[in-house]
């Protein structure tokens, strides 16, 4: 009696679990999308964005992905290209920057009038000023920063969105590469090699007027011009100094220079 009621427990146990299982089936992932789904395409788009607020990078691309390539006719699918570049910038490998650099170009080939074309080219730029390196190293994708975000400026109106991001990335950028060029300028300073300082000090006011540090460069080209024995020329870069930057570190010591090249 024992034997024939442990069968049977077993029996409906088993047969219990199967008919749970096809109602599972029958019932279906309740947040599983397919094509049948009302609105799969937004659903996709919706959960894609909510995966991308959380970095959830791979998530995130999954649904961008399935938009893109499953819903050819979906409002979507541009936004959603975007959202596939935007994962992959997020990672922030050195591989993902590549292929985001690639996402970004596609949707502008594709899409150069869209009405978020203009965010597209700014985060084509914000690419490569994540990859910006420190002064004293190679400035290429500080270069191409610069490059990218110019075009921006020269596409895009002066009343966009993003103008004001733009234009404080270009300053930081361009700052970025005349900090390199100062360094150069200052190890040739520190070495007393004056011309070849001289050149690069005057490079950077020529090339970058709206230099951060324009008062470091006025101080190293005025005492490199007096050190160089070219006084005359000093004069005036010690004199802008003290016009323009009141507040500098190198005020008290330009006044003195001055003095004493003016009473020599």
């Amino acid at each position: 009696m024992g034997v024939r009621r442990r069968v049977l427990c077993w029996a409906l146990t088993i047969a219990f679990s199967v008919v749970a299982a096809s109602l599972a089936g029958c019932s279906g992932n309740p947040d599983a999308v397919t094509p049948g789904t009302v609105d799969a395409d937004r659903v996709l788009y919706e959960r894609g964005l909510e995966a991308l607020k959380g970095e959830a990078w791979l998530r995130a691309r999954e649904y961008f992905v399935q938009v893109r390539d499953n819903y050819p006719q979906s409002t979507y699918r541009a936004d959603a290209r975007l959202g596939v570049a935007d994962t992959l910038m997020g990672e922030g490998s050195p591989e993902s920057y590549v292929q985001a650099l690639e996402e970004y170009r596609e949707f502008l080939a594709l899409y150069p009038t869209h009405s978020r074309a203009g965010y597209a080219q700014y985060r084509l730029a914000m690419v490569h000023f994540a990859q910006m390196r420190r002064a004293e190293r190679d400035q290429t994708e500080t270069r191409e920063t610069i490059k990218e975000l110019e075009t921006f400026i020269q596409r895009y109106p002066p009343d966009h969105e993003l103008i004001g991001e733009v234009r404080a990335k270009l300053r930081e950028a361009r700052d970025r590469l005349s900090d390199s060029s100062f360094a150069v300028g200052r190890f040739y300073y520190r070495n007393k090699y004056y011309p070849g300082a001289i050149e690069r000090f005057k490079a950077i006011l020529d090339e970058d007027p709206g230099y951060t540090r324009r008062d470091i460069v006025y101080f190293h080209l005025a005492d490199s011009l007096a050190r160089a024995g070219r006084t005359a020329e000093a004069l005036p870069y010690f004199e802008r100094l003290l016009q323009e930057h009141p507040s500098s570190q190198y005020v008290e010591e330009a006044r003195e220079r001055l003095r004493n090249l003016k009473g020599s």
